[in-house]
C-alpha cells in the first residue's frame, strides 16, 4: 500500500466547529498510526459565504487543540495551492475533459425550469433530481448556444439503472440505487466547481489514500466513485464516521449546544481535555481508560474500534473530564494554563480597553471585567424586568435578535451593532429599550461596558449561549411559540 495520506477539508463559512475537530482528530490519528501524512485543505468554492476571517479562526482553533498538519495553506507543500479558490483552472480543465469524453454535458436550464421540475416531482412523490433534458442536445446545438453567450453549467451523467456498491471501512458494503443519484452540477455558471468535482480532483491530485469523513456524505459517495471511474483513477478508501449528537440524540446543533471550538477555549477548557473527549466520541482505548493524551490515542489507534452508534456530545461530561485534567496537573502547569487563559494578552487588551475609562482603582476592574471571564452571569426573570416591555416582549426582543445574529457571517462590533439596530427598527422598538435586556443577558447587569462591543469581544457562541439562557430565564419557547415567532420574525420588514 502507498504511504497513507488523509485530509481534513473545512469550509471557511462560519465559526470553527467541534465536528470539524472531531473528524480532523480521527484523520490525524489514522495517518500517524500508519506513519503517514495529514493534510489540511480549504474548500472555499462558496465565494459568497467564505471569509478569510473564518479560515484564520479554523486554522487557529485546530492549532490550539494540537491538531497539526503536514501540508496546508499556511505551511505549503508539494501539492499547493491548498485553497480551492486558487485552483479554478484545474477544475475547469477536468470538467472539460469529462465533457469531451462524454461523461458530462452542458446544461442550459434556468432556475425557473428547475423549480418547476422540482415542484412537479414533489407533487408526484418522485425522486427529486435533474431529468436529463439537456443531455440530448446535439453537439452543434450546444456549441451554438455557448457561442451565443447562453449561461450554462456542466453536469455529470449518471446511470439510471443498477446499483452503486460502496465499500466502507466501518460499514462494509453499502448499496445505493443509481436512480436515486442526481445528475450533479460539477461546474457552476460562474466557472467555479461544486464541492463534488473539486473534492474528487483534489483528493486525487493530492494523493489522498483514505477519505475519513462524516456519515452525512454517504449519499454523495456514488457521485464521487463515478467520477473516479470516469477519470480512470483509483478511488481512495472510504470511511464514514458517525455524526456527533446532542444528549437528546438530535444532530449536534448550535441551537442546543455551543458548537464553536473558540467557545470552549474562551470558557477555560483545556485543549488536551477537549481532544481527549473528542477521542471518546464513538471510540475507546483498548483498556477503556477515560483519560488519555493525543500521543496515547495515536499509539493505540485502531479505526475498527469506532462504534457506529451516534456519539453523544455532552457538555456536562466534557466539563467533568476537563476537571480531571485540571485536578491532576502539576501546580506549575496549572498556573501556566490559568495564566495563558486569564491573562491572554490579545483578549485582555480588548477587555482592558472597555474598562479603563470606567474605573478609579484597579480593584474595581474585577467587577467591571468579571462577565468577560464568566460562563453564566446569573440572569433571572427579575433582572430582565423592563419598565416599558412585558416579559413576553422582552423574551421576543432577545429571541428575534438571537435569530438575526445567527445569520451574521463576520462577527465584529460593526456587524453586531448593525444587526441589532436593524431588528430593533423592524420590531418598532426604540434601540434604548431594545438593548436593555441585552445588557442583562450578556453582562448580568443593566450597568456594564457597551454591550455591542462586549458581544464582539465575547464572540458569537458565548453571546448566543447567554442570550438563550436569558430566553430560558423568561420561560423559554414552547413548540407553538417557536413556530409562530419564527414566522413573525421572518415577516418583519428589513431595509
Amino acid at each position: 500500500m502507498s504511504r497513507v495520506r488523509t485530509r481534513i477539508a473545512p469550509s471557511p463559512t462560519g465559526f470553527p466547529h467541534v465536528g470539524t475537530a472531531y473528524i480532523a482528530l480521527f484523520n490525524l490519528c489514522f495517518a500517524r498510526q500508519h506513519g503517514g501524512q495529514f493534510i489540511l485543505r480549504i474548500e472555499d468554492t462558496d465565494q459568497v459565504r467564505s471569509t478569510l476571517e473564518s479560515e484564520n479562526q479554523i486554522l487557529s482553533s485546530l492549532r490550539w487543540l494540537g491538531l497539526n498538519w503536514d501540508e496546508g495553506p499556511d505551511v505549503g507543500g508539494p501539492h499547493a495551492p491548498y485553497r480551492q479558490s486558487e485552483r479554478s483552472a484545474i477544475y475547469r480543465k477536468h470538467a472539460d475533459d469529462l465533457v469531451k469524453a462524454g461523461h458530462a454535458f452542458h446544461c442550459f436550464c434556468d432556475n425557473h425550469r428547475l423549480e418547476e421540475l422540482r415542484a412537479r416531482q414533489t407533487a408526484a412523490k418522485e425522486t427529486i433530481g435533474y431529468d436529463g433534458l439537456c443531455m440530448s442536445l446535439s453537439e452543434a446545438e450546444v456549441q451554438r448556444r455557448l457561442a451565443a453567450g447562453e449561461s450554462s453549467v456542466i453536469r455529470m451523467k449518471v446511470p439510471r439503472e443498477g446499483v452503486c456498491e460502496i465499500d466502507d471501512m466501518l460499514r462494509g458494503r453499502i448499496e445505493i440505487e443509481w436512480a436515486q443519484v442526481d445528475m450533479q452540477v460539477l461546474l457552476k455558471a460562474d466557472g467555479l466547481p461544486t464541492y463534488h468535482l473539486a473534492n474528487v480532483v483534489d483528493d486525487h491530485l493530492m494523493e489522498i489514500t483514505h477519505v475519513i469523513r462524516g456519515e452525512e456524505w454517504i449519499n454523495s459517495a456514488p457521485k464521487h466513485l463515478l467520477l473516479y471511474k470516469y477519470f480512470g483513477w483509483t478511488a481512495p478508501v472510504l470511511c464514514h464516521m458517525p455524526l456527533l449528537r446532542n444528549p437528546d440524540k438530535s444532530k449536534l446543533s448550535k441551537r442546543k449546544n455551543p458548537t464553536s471550538i473558540t467557545y470552549y477555549e474562551r470558557m477555560g477548557y483545556l485543549p488536551q481535555a477537549m481532544l481527549n473527549y473528542l477521542g471518546r466520541m464513538g471510540w475507546s482505548m483498548p483498556d477503556e481508560r477515560e483519560k488519555f493524551t493525543l500521543d496515547e490515542m495515536i499509539s493505540h489507534f485502531d479505526i475498527s474500534r469506532v462504534s457506529l452508534g451516534g456519539p453523544t456530545f455532552d457538555v456536562a461530561k466534557l466539563s467533568w473530564l476537563n476537571g480531571q485534567w485540571l485536578k491532576e496537573m502539576p501546580l506549575p502547569d496549572f498556573m501556566h494554563a490559568f495564566q495563558q487563559w486569564a491573562v491572554n494578552t490579545d483578549y485582555l487588551s480588548k477587555v482592558a480597553k472597555q474598562i479603563q475609562p470606567r474605573i478609579e482603582t484597579l480593584s474595581e476592574a474585577v467587577n467591571w471585567a468579571g462577565f468577560f471571564f464568566a460562563g453564566q452571569v446569573g440572569v433571572t426573570a427579575d433582572k430582565l424586568a423592563h419598565k416599558k416591555l412585558s416579559p413576553d416582549e422582552v423574551k421576543k426582543v432577545l429571541q428575534f435578535g438571537l435569530w438575526e445574529l445567527e445569520k451574521v457571517m463576520l462577527w465584529n462590533h460593526e456587524t453586531v451593532g448593525a444587526t441589532l439596530q436593524r431588528i430593533s427598527n423592524a420590531m418598532g422598538v426604540k434601540l434604548r429599550d431594545f438593548m436593555a435586556p441585552y445588557f442583562v443577558a450578556i453582562a448580568g447587569s443593566s450597568s456594564s461596558t457597551p454591550v455591542m462591543e462586549a458581544m464582539a469581544i465575547l464572540g458569537p457562541d458565548l453571546s448566543f449561549h447567554r442570550l438563550r439562557h436569558g430566553v430560558e430565564a423568561l420561560g423559554g419557547l414552547s413548540k407553538n411559540e417557536q413556530s409562530e415567532w419564527q414566522k413573525e420574525w421572518q415577516a418583519l420588514p428589513r431595509e
